[in-house]
C-alpha cells in the first residue's frame, strides 16, 4: 500500500506532568491519518496493533512513558 503523497501523517500529543518540580512526559498519544481503501482497513488496523514492536521510539520508551496509538481512516476509491 502507497503511504505516500500525502496519505499518511501523524498527531503527536504528550500529557506532561511536575514530578518533584521536574516536568516529565506520562503519556504519549499519536493518531495516525491515512487514506486508503476501505477493503484495507483489515491489514491497516492488525499493523497498527503491532507497529510498536518495531518503532525505535516505542522500543526505547516502552516501560517509561505511556503510548497510546490511534487511526483515522480516509477512505478512498
Amino acid at each position: 500500500m502507497n503511504a505516500g503523497d500525502g496519505r499518511l501523517h501523524a498527531e503527536a500529543r504528550g500529557e506532561i506532568v511536575e514530578d518533584d518540580g521536574v516536568l516529565v512526559i506520562r503519556r504519549i498519544e499519536v493518531t495516525y491519518h491515512l487514506r486508503a481503501p476501505a477493503e484495507k482497513r483489515s491489514v491497516i488496523e492488525r499493523v497498527l496493533d503491532v507497529h510498536a514492536d518495531h518503532c525505535p521510539v516505542a522500543r526505547t520508551l516502552r516501560g517509561c512513558v505511556e503510548i497510546a496509538t490511534g487511526l483515522e481512516l480516509e477512505e478512498e476509491g
